[in-house]
């Protein structure tokens, strides 16, 4: 069994790159940044923030919600599969790069437009059927067995 699977939580870099191709497909592209905050270990040594830069892959419906609502600086939810691919550039060096093809993706409200104040965080997932967390009015006195 293998499993690939990857879920962060980050900030856009850079608005995402959208690209439509003609046969009715579409794409996104844009960078995340999660960051490990830095401590003072115990013998006083200060560790800094480490930082890694994402690449992050939408296709079909998930790329037009990102293109509707991921901006640079908002706070973005991304699950999906890590994928690598590599390519000559154009001295004929081999380069690699790595990618996050997301599945799921979820808006979390960091650095929001003053427009968008009344919206809740959005959910969508690689269909482009985006949901709003629905809130449930279920008291917690049921008799329900679980």
């Amino acid at each position: 069994m293998s499993v690939n699977k990857v879920v962060l939580i980050g900030n856009v870099g850079k608005d995402p790159d959208v690209k439509y191709f003609d046969n009715g497909g579409v794409v996104a592209n844009f960078t995340l940044a999660t960051t490990e905050r830095g401590y003072t270990a115990a013998n006083g040594t200060q560790i800094p923030d480490r930082t890694e830069w994402h690449n992050i892959v939408c296709w079909r419906g998930l790329a037009k919600v990102a293109e509707q609502f991921v901006r640079k600086g908002s706070q973005v939810y991304v699950e999906g599969k890590i994928r690598s691919r590599t390519y000559d550039d154009a001295n004929g060096v081999k380069r690699y790069v790595y990618e996050i093809y997301a599945d799921n993706m979820e808006l979390l409200g960091g650095r929001r437009r003053e427009q968008d104040n009344d919206v809740p965080p959005m959910q969508s997932n690689n269909q482009g059927a985006p949901s709003y967390p629905v809130q449930s009015n279920v008291d917690d006195d049921d008799d329900l067995p679980f």
